[in-house]
């Protein structure tokens, strides 16, 4: 064995190996097999069955719980002007804007291959200039994207562009979260940082509000667990079937902690450790 090593996985080496995978792959999702499983990608809930689907994440799935509680308090607030949804995805919060509202998506051009989502009708973007005129957005969101953007203070800095003067930024960031979509998650922030890059580019009223505390956290890595070895933990053969066969009889156990998830999100307790961070600015 190289002396200069541990014998456990080099997460070097996989994120070289998913960077040199091809851009171009008939598959939805090319990179999946550098995670032992992905976030699914959110949608939005049009019909019965997609509303239904979406109670069953939030009940399983507590960041994007703690995401949509936030948002369903603030987006309705909002009665008129244009709201830029930056890293829009599956628009997953559209429906919670008055009709009044312009709404107006932007993401990525690569959001299919990197992602998964494949809308039409949507601004995409190569580079690091968002598809917006000066000041086009009286209020800008942006979910569970900052951690995806290689060059996040000029990201900031477009999304203060992009704003007018007084408009409001919503934004939210995962903390205590899994390493995903592997290799396009680049980093985890503290308050102290999002405050100080946020009024580096001009934001100023910054509120940072946690999404739950260590009970949330500590109940979201025991789902994770359990999700996983039901995916088969990364193995093959018989080695999966016993993973599976393990969370089956883990299933109890996942749901007290989805309960307790819950009452984590409504009571904290300390927010040192939290699924992350829920963000509110305007532009000076």
């Amino acid at each position: 064995m190289d002396e200069w090593s541990l014998p456990r996985e080099d997460l070097a080496k996989r994120v070289a190996q998913a960077s040199a995978a091809p851009l171009e792959d008939p598959e939805p999702h090319p990179r999946e097999e550098f995670e032992v499983f992905r976030p699914r990608p959110h949608e939005r809930a049009h019909t019965r069955a997609a509303r239904l689907r979406r109670s069953l994440r939030r009940f399983a799935d507590l960041q994007f719980s703690s995401i949509y509680e936030d948002l369903a308090r603030l987006l309705p607030q909002l009665e008129a002007g244009t709201l830029a949804d930056v890293g829009c995805g599956a628009q997953p919060f559209r429906d919670l804007l008055a009709p009044a509202v312009r709404y107006i998506p932007v993401d990525i051009q690569d959001s299919e291959l990197h992602f998964g989502y494949r809308l039409t009708e949507v601004r995409r973007f190569r580079g690091s200039a968002l598809p917006l005129a000066d000041a086009e957005a009286s209020t800008v969101l942006c979910t569970e994207t900052l951690e995806h953007v290689q060059d996040a203070p000029r990201f900031l800095a477009e999304l203060a562009r992009a704003l007018e003067p007084g408009g409001r930024l919503i934004l939210t960031i995962p903390f205590a979260a899994r390493w995903h979509y592997v290799p396009r998650d680049f980093r985890r922030y503290t308050p102290t940082a999002l405050k100080e890059e946020l009024a580096a580019v001009g934001f100023r009223g910054i509120r940072i509000y946690p999404r739950g505390g260590a009970l949330a956290v500590a109940a979201y890595k025991v789902l994770g667990v359990v999700l996983a070895l039901w995916l088969g933990y990364g193995a093959r053969g018989a080695h999966a079937w016993a993973a599976r066969a393990l969370a089956l009889c883990l299933a109890p156990l996942a749901l007290i902690a989805a309960l307790l998830g819950h009452l984590g999100l409504k009571r904290p307790g300390p927010v040192e450790d939290t699924l992350g961070y829920t963000v509110l600015a305007y532009k000076a």
